[in-house]
């Protein structure tokens, strides 16, 4: 009974020391800086021109969270939806968030007191030469109980910083799917404008051996001479040399996407081994404010989060200049018996109970702890300069998404007119040729002209719908669509 009073003692005690420390903690702010937002000034419209398409309308968030939906392409989507299912660099950004998550749990628990039980039971025997030659058995129980009572905030901080971190690692997690899109995008584009190209070569080809058929056919019949086989031969030649180029980049980037959907390369071939058009991007884009945009952007949003966490971490420091208190109980117990195996049971208890307050505070360090502090403010001011860099380099990717977007549609509709009077240039000189009016070489001229424009053509074609595509990623589309699907 004596016992039981003891243990109700030591609760009672611990439950009137934990009232005191919560009413002493709601009253005492935590030392260190307190994170205010970085003011950022953003201008109200984007310095480019907007033009092309272009609109400075606000952003649907439809369209915005399913951007290539627009592009009207089920390849392309059925391609992003396996991405996000099966790519490692999400899987990993997953990992990393389960991590923070568990690490702010871990940081949370230091505000709790703690409670250990301990127990054994342990028995010896001494040698009946040399001692009695009895057995003795020793059995000791103890439970422990402890409380860092949290006066200036050191691990309230710590928890403020592990808060933050854990959403700069969500952003990072939104960061990774706004790239994995648009690289699996990107590369989707660049495999159907290489297989444009490719058919481009392949028909000039056919266009080119048909001439060099001709020419053979009158050289046999003398209306021709052997320079002009020799002149159509090598640029027959000429345009076969490109397939094999044409082919390698094709593979390369089937291999890519295979990759980016967490697949052994060529495991996608199927899908994409048979031609089809390159996407056509819609007729207008609305692209917002650059407010807009800071506001979207994860790594902006990341490098905002990682800046508070320095911040709390400066308090976390700065803590380690005040006394630390704890509160500690224990209740220890333990019984004695002596040669069990002939029944000669003796045996006595001990009960032990101790407990109260404990105080430690490092007076002398040479000065480490305050340069910890300034430690962790320079890391402060770094995580301050890196969020303002990453505004920056925002702004830059826009604008030049901006410039490149509007400036290829342009280069586009002139490449579309040069193929169209390419190919009347070759028509005409072929019948000029048979017709005695011109000679060969000006076939060849207009025929080599013809496959460099559409060359140009189906590349630029490639680049308009990649320029949507770097458009949408530097807007920060995408990650709303996917950044719940936890895993």
């Amino acid at each position: 009974m004596k016992y039981r009073h003891e243990v109700i003692a030591v609760e009672v005690f611990l439950l009137f020391t934990a009232a005191c420390a919560l009413f002493t903690l709601n009253g005492c702010a935590p030392v260190g800086p307190d994170y205010v937002p970085p003011e950022t000034s953003a201008s109200s419209n984007w310095h480019t021109e907007l033009k092309g398409g272009l609109t400075a309308d606000e952003m649907n968030p439809q369209k915005l969270a399913k951007w290539w939906k627009t592009l009207d392409d089920p390849c392309l989507s059925s391609l992003i939806e396996r991405a996000v299912a099966g790519n490692l660099d999400i899987k990993d950004a997953w990992a990393r968030l389960r991590q923070a998550r568990a690490s702010r749990a871990v940081a949370q628990a230091s505000l709790f007191p703690y409670l250990n039980f301990s127990g054994s039971d342990t028995w010896t025997r001494s040698s009946e030469d040399t001692g009695t030659g009895k057995t003795t058995q020793l059995y000791s129980s103890s439970f422990d109980a402890g409380w860092e009572i949290d006066i200036f905030g050191g691990v309230r901080r710590s928890i403020e910083a592990a808060d933050a971190t854990l959403q700069a690692t969500e952003e990072n997690l939104h960061d990774v799917i706004v790239t994995l899109l648009s690289e699996v995008a990107l590369n989707y584009i660049e495999v159907r404008t290489y297989q444009a190209r490719l058919d481009a070569v392949r028909e000039n080809l056919s266009a080119q051996q048909e001439t060099y058929q001709l020419i053979l056919f009158r050289n046999q019949a003398g209306l021709s001479d052997e320079l002009a086989v020799q002149q159509a031969r090598y640029n027959l030649e000429s345009t076969r040399s490109q397939l094999p180029t044409l082919n390698t980049g094709l593979q390369e980037a089937m291999n890519r996407i295979a990759v980016l959907l967490g697949l052994k390369p060529g495991e996608v071939h199927e899908v994409l081994e048979n031609p089809e058009p390159i996407p056509i991007i819609p007729p207008q884009v609305a692209v917002g404010v650059p407010a807009d945009m800071m506001r979207r952007r994860p790594d902006i949003r990341q490098a905002e989060r990682e800046l508070a966490a320095q911040t709390a971490n400066v308090g976390v420091a700065t803590a380690d200049l005040y006394p630390k208190f704890t509160l500690a109980g224990s209740i220890s117990a333990k019984a004695v018996s002596f040669n069990r195996l002939t029944n000669n049971l003796t045996s006595t208890g001990d009960q032990v109970l101790s407990g109260g307050p404990a105080a430690s505070w490092a007076i002398f360090d040479a000065g480490a702890i305050r340069q910890n502090i300034k430690v962790q403010s320079a890391l402060q001011e770094q995580a301050l300069i890196n969020y303002e860099s990453a505004i920056l380099n925002a702004l830059e990717e826009v604008e030049n998404a901006l410039v490149a977007y509007a400036d290829e549609q342009d280069r586009n509709y002139n490449l579309q007119q040069s193929v169209e009077a390419a190919q009347s240039a070759v028509e005409l000189a072929q019948q000029e040729y048979q017709a005695g009016l011109v000679d060969f070489s000006n076939v060849l001229d207009a025929q080599r002209s013809l496959l460099s424009f559409q060359n140009e053509l189906a590349q630029s074609d490639g680049t308009v719908a990649s320029n949507f595509i770097r458009l949408y990623k530097a807007l920060g589309g995408g990650w709303t669509s996917y950044a719940s699907a936890e895993k």
